[in-house]
């Protein structure tokens, strides 16, 4: 009564190694994304008997992209060492980066469906093993997209190094292909252990950016009354100077 129904699911990876550009509304682009599961769509006709020559215009197929990725496929999850952190929260980066004291943070931007992250991944988790001092905070632009969209972020993967009272010392993309500028910035910058003061984090801006969409709570810190009697009283001195 019915006819065969054959479902493909096609999964949203990119094999390639390049960076991947994001739209202006924040997505993956388009055209990678049509031309990947074209070609994975012709591979998975031809491994079912669905070929041209073979095509049965009454056995319906159904293809589509399936966003829910099965634990074994989930590359972003593999090999993490014990100072790689997910972060989930808009809130969880700024305490990451607050919380850090003295030690270098390395921020990176991914996607599940980004070629060039997948690539790269098992490089940096080597790279964070041989740096234990370091943290390593893993983003996925996907899961917090608002953010990232107001820290600018427009290609991945991409990267930024923040490094006690500094705050960010750096911010690049890189792929597997380039990443000797990952492994510079990783040797140049290294932690200061004569850096007490606190972590300075993302900059003023960033934070009421986040804080006007709603991401994160944020205010404006107040002016110390010890730098105002300070400031008066050197006005008061200008003043005695200017009458002697």
């Amino acid at each position: 009564m019915a006819s065969s129904l054959n479902t493909i699911i096609l999964p949203a990876y990119f094999a390639n190694s390049k960076e991947t550009h994001i739209n202006s509304n924040g997505y993956l682009s388009n055209s990678a994304i049509s031309s990947d599961l074209t070609k994975r769509s012709n591979l998975l006709l031809d491994h079912k008997g669905l070929n041209s020559s073979s095509w049965n215009a009454k056995t319906p197929v159904h293809a589509h992209a399936s966003l829910c990725v099965s634990k074994s496929m989930r590359w972003w999850e593999k090999t993490l060492k014990p100072n790689m952190i997910e972060i989930n929260s808009a809130q969880e980066l700024v305490n990451t980066l607050a919380n850090a004291g003295s030690k270098l943070v390395i921020v990176e931007f991914y996607s599940p469906g980004c070629g060039g992250c997948k690539a790269l991944h098992p490089k940096i988790c080597q790279l964070a093993e041989s740096n234990p001092d370091a943290i390593f905070a893993q983003v996925n632009y996907e899961e917090l997209r608002p953010m990232c969209q107001s820290l600018h972020v427009h290609v991945l993967p991409f990267f930024r190094f923040y490094k006690g009272q500094e705050g960010k010392i750096c911010s690049f993309s890189c792929t597997i292909a380039t990443i000797k500028k990952f492994k510079d910035a990783l040797s140049k910058h290294k932690p200061d252990i004569c850096d007490l003061g606190p972590a300075k984090g993302l900059e003023e801006s960033e934070l009421l950016n986040l804080a006007s969409i709603g991401q994160i709570s944020y205010n404006l810190p107040l002016k110390s009354t010890e730098d105002d009697m300070i400031l008066k009283e050197r006005n008061h001195s200008s003043k005695k100077l200017l009458l002697a």
